[in-house]
């Protein structure tokens, strides 16, 4: 590391310097800033973000929007506000350089540095900060009080250090010594205005009810303590008493309050610890009994055979308390412990009647080891259970409150197998009845798409993608009604371009009481009855009339439906200008959407005060940090943050829309990215960069950083050069000359211009655009300098091959999705062959370098590997990087980083005529790996 930043320092002080701003180095990225997810606090009141370098210490900012003071602390981030808007928690982080030593020293994960807490009041910003905490929380709807959990470790093995102004600022609270240790920590419940404090030990998990007057938890033992035990235990805050749910050793899980308070369920295994079979149980408490009793275990009536409580299935109550809801699983075989492991094989089979092929059994194996099955318990109704999902139907949704009369069932059994050449399965849906049990199919055609349950459970709704049209089935009458209305546009996506069905826009969201559900189309936002299928355009067609592409902006992620009376904010994109914004639309009333703002900036979505009609989000464009501003109806508004002060001091750039023709007379556009100090009498060399299309993406920010692998267009852009981004539409069957027709005839366009100079262009994409690049430099010798990422250079080869992170096969993305061949290799192998660059490397004769990495999990790394050997093999320029152990976009930074240099040297040698650096004049042999990068220039002869 050293030895790159040392050679960043070099290519720094090459660099010539512009007047008073200078260009962008490699020494930047750490402190580039970026913004953790605002809150706001209920009342409206106050604001929270903190603000993180790519590399270093947070610092935290809570702001009163209505005194614009502010309180800002080093490290920390996780914040949440206290339901009565009194007081702030807030984790703080170790320092960067504390945990960046640990690691390097390797010190266990006991002995690593530990997060501390802070509790803020806010009123008066008296800070209290506790060390070694490993999680807090408040209650749901009350103030006053806190829980949080402290390390198992003693408290005091780790000394702390503050500064004088923190020790007039900050009370340090007590800390719970343990001369014993214990599986889990202390658990500390805190009033926050009176700062009284109760402990709790050896606690392992914890949870408050909604209204805040119960703690429940559970416990280990501590050794050597004869007091400790371990168990699942109740405190009630106001009458300072603790009550033993169930005692004794075991895994209590699932920690869960119905809504009221009144009722409490958990998970809990009590098998002794070397139990080669763990049966967990389903306990429960009403308070009106002095401890918690089993209600299900194995052997439960309705319970199927060898199948117990699952611990690794949710918990809930339904909201009126008289449903219990968990997840139950097979018991699994025990291991057989008289096994010895080099004696057995180790070997997977692979059978052509597999559900799922084996490489995807594998990537899921953990998944699916914690699987579980939904189940019901209803009070009152005995010791039984309602077991809803099985094996063959895995997949069921009960309402959001847990009430309705029905749950709804999906499942692609029986159907998995295509998914190897589709990509998709084709799923049945079913009705549950939560009475008995009995199933009733939805749809007796099976559908590609996805089956969802409104939020009273009136209707099932989906889209059917044979017909493009949407569907509503009645729970009540058993009818299925199709929505549909005169002069119906599509609701398939317009501009699909793979050989597959469209997919749907979506749903927007419900209206109250099922009574009608709000659908997108292109543009517009369209309301249907769910009960007779009519409909009309919410929206009056406005937004395909003006090319405006109207969103609903739900601001509260817990509302799931919006009342006939209210007014809604529309998120809306301009598809001509890119521009983007804000409309109102009043439910009550038919008139056109209201116009409130349409700018040159990237809005976040909204995020509402509870109790307030305030709104936070960020706001962007790509010279413009994303900050984060306040307002009431996003025209007059406070700007909370301000991010990146320093890019005032380097040459930045402008992105402007570009449009042009191709040869066949499609119409296309993309972006065009142009130094802020750019001089129309000089020529540029440029870099073309390409994936799909990304015009819409004109407004966006793009942060200096070093990246997975694609391009890092803002610091080229500093540094003297135009970037390209064009969009690409695709023929099916012929992807890649799809891709040479918009990006050169793009490329073409630009050229016109004197200041583009056309000797000097080189080409940068990674994985889809890898492949392009790989493609293009086959059919054209107009490219100086191409950078593949991940490339796919033979399809004949790579349709057979495996995506390793989630075990599918590739031949569906040939197929059906993106590679757009639309056969199979044995019905049109012309067309993999054409398409294919390995078949045309003769013709190459642009310098590439291919970017293969054997951690790969999308792409097979032997891509790479036929590339740059097939290149070799022609004598043309090539190089490969292989990132050890790394996936397909670039994970860790020092990774990221390196190539940052690389990608730079390259393009400056090709496109600038600089040195040549070693690793590519003349390598660096294995015998020097970790020793020499090559980063060091060779000198022009």
């Amino acid at each position: 590391m050293y030895k790159f930043l040392l050679f960043s320092g070099i290519i720094i002080s090459s660099l010539p310097s512009f007047a008073q701003k200078q260009p962008l180095n490699h020494t930047v990225y750490d402190h580039w800033q970026s913004m953790s997810e605002g809150k706001i606090s209920n009342d409206g009141k106050y604001v929270a973000f903190s603000v993180l370098p790519q590399e270093g210490d947070a610092q935290l900012f809570i702001k009163n929007i209505k005194t614009n003071s502010s309180f800002n602390y080093p490290r920390a981030n996780t914040l949440d506000f206290s339901f009565d808007n009194q007081f702030a928690a807030f984790l703080i982080k170790p320092f960067f350089k504390d945990s960046r030593q640990a690691k390097i020293k390797k010190k266990k994960p006991e002995e690593m540095p530990k997060d501390s807490l802070g509790i803020i009041a806010l009123d008066n910003s008296q800070l209290w900060k506790i060390p070694r905490v490993k999680s807090f929380k408040f209650p749901k709807k009350a103030g006053d009080v806190i829980a949080y959990l402290l390390e198992k470790e003693k408290a005091d093995s780790t000394k702390v250090s503050i500064s004088k102004k923190e020790k007039d600022d900050v009370f340090f609270a007590d800390d719970p010594k343990s001369e014993t240790s214990a599986e889990g920590g202390f658990l500390i419940l805190r009033t926050l205005k009176s700062q009284t404090e109760v402990k709790f030990k050896a606690v392992t998990a914890y949870e408050f009810s909604e209204n805040g007057k119960y703690l429940l938890f559970t416990s280990s033992t501590v050794k050597k303590d004869s007091l400790s035990k371990a168990g699942t235990f109740l405190y009630d805050v106001e009458k300072n008493q603790t009550l033993a749910l169930t005692t004794g050793k075991g895994v209590y899980k699932n920690l869960v309050f119905d809504q009221k308070g009144t009722q409490i369920a958990f998970t809990g295994d009590k098998s002794p610890e070397k139990s080669l079979i763990k049966k967990p149980q389903l306990y429960y408490f009403n308070f009106k009994s002095d401890s918690a009793t089993v209600i299900v275990k194995e052997g439960t009536k309705g319970m199927p055979n060898n199948f117990s409580v699952s611990e690794n299935g949710k918990v809930s109550f339904s909201k009126d308390g008289s449903r219990l809801f968990f997840g139950t699983s097979p018991i699994p075989a025990p291991k057989d412990t008289t096994l010895v492991d080099f004696e057995v094989a180790k070997l997977d089979i692979w059978n052509y009647k597999d559900e799922e092929l084996q490489s995807m059994q594998l990537a899921n194996l953990s998944r699916d080891l914690k699987k579980s099955y939904l189940a019901m318990y209803v009070r009152n109704h005995g010791d039984t259970i309602l077991q809803l999902a099985n094996e063959k139907l895995p997949e069921v949704e009960v309402t959001e409150d847990g009430i309705g009369n029905y749950a709804l069932g999906s499942t692609d059994y029986g159907e998995r197998i295509a998914m190897q050449w589709q990509g998709f399965t084709l799923q049945s849906a079913f009705l549950i009845s939560l009475a008995d049990g009995r199933q009733t199919p939805v749809n007796l055609r099976k559908n590609i798409s996805q089956y969802t349950l409104s939020p009273q459970g009136n209707y099932v709704l989906w889209f059917d993608k044979d017909d493009q049209h949407w569907y509503s089935f009645s729970v009540n009458t058993k009818k299925t009604v199709k929505l549909a209305s005169k002069n119906l546009v599509k609701f398939g996506e317009e501009d699909n371009d793979v050989p597959d069905l469209a997919n749907p826009y979506g749903v927007a969201t419900w209206i109250k009481e099922d009574q009608g559900v709000l659908i997108y189309d292109r543009y517009d936002i369209w309301s249907f009855n769910p009960a007779t299928g009519e409909g009309k355009n919410l929206t009056n067609g406005y937004g395909r009339a003006h090319s405006l592409s109207f969103r609903y902006a739900n601001s509260d992620l817990e509302k799931k439906s919006i009342s006939t009376k209210e007014s809604i904010w529309l998120s809306t994109f301009d598809n001509i200008s890119k521009q983007k914004g804000w409309y109102k639309k009043n439910m009550a009333n038919d008139l056109n959407p209201e116009k409130v703002v349409l700018t040159t900036y990237n809005f976040g979505i909204p995020k509402k005060a509870k109790n307030a009609d305030l709104y936070i989000y960020t706001k962007s464009n790509f010279q413009s940090s994303p900050d984060l501003y306040a307002s009431a109806n996003f025209i007059k508004e406070t700007k909370l943050s301000e991010l990146n002060p320093q890019q005032k001091d380097y040459n930045w750039g402008n992105a402007e829309l570009v449009k042009w023709t191709t040869p066949k007379g499609f119409k296309s556009e993309g972006i065009l990215y142009k130094p802020e100090n750019f001089d129309p009498q000089k020529k540029y060399p440029m870099i073309v960069y390409f994936y799909e299309k990304l015009s819409d993406g004109l407004y966006n920010y793009v942060a200096p950083a070093p990246t997975p692998s694609r391009l890092n267009i803002p610091y080229f852009v500093s540094n003297g050069y135009l970037v390209f981004a064009p969009d690409i539409s695709y023929e099916v069957g012929y992807p890649g000359k799809s891709a040479a027709e918009f990006i050169n005839s793009g490329v073409d366009e630009l050229k016109k211009n004197a200041w583009v100079d056309g000797s000097k262009i080189g080409l940068q994409g990674q994985s889809w655009g890898g492949y392009q690049i790989a493609y293009l430099i086959t059919q054209t010798n107009m490219y100086a300098a191409a950078w593949a990422g991940a490339p796919v250079a033979n399809m004949t080869s790579a349709y057979g091959g495996i995506r390793w992170t989630s075990g599918l096969n590739r031949q569906f993305q040939y197929e059906k999705t993106q590679s757009r061949i639309g056969a199979s290799l044995w019905e049109k192998p012309e067309l993999y062959i054409e398409n294919s660059p390995l078949f045309h490397f003769p013709k190459v004769q642009t310098p590439v370098v291919v970017m293969a990495n054997d951690g790969d999990g999308s792409v097979p790394w032997y891509q790479g590997i036929e590339m740059f050997t097939g290149l070799r093999r022609l004598g043309k320029p090539v190089w490969m990087l292989n990132y050890n152990g790394d996936d397909h976009n670039l994970v860790l930074r020092q990774n990221r980083k390196d190539i940052q240099i690389r990608e730079q040297q390259f393009f400056d040698h090709f496109l600038k005529g600089a040195p040549e650096p070693v690793w590519m004049a003349t390598g660096v042999p294995a015998v020097e790996k970790g020793k020499n990068w090559g980063f060091d220039l060779v000198p022009i002869k």
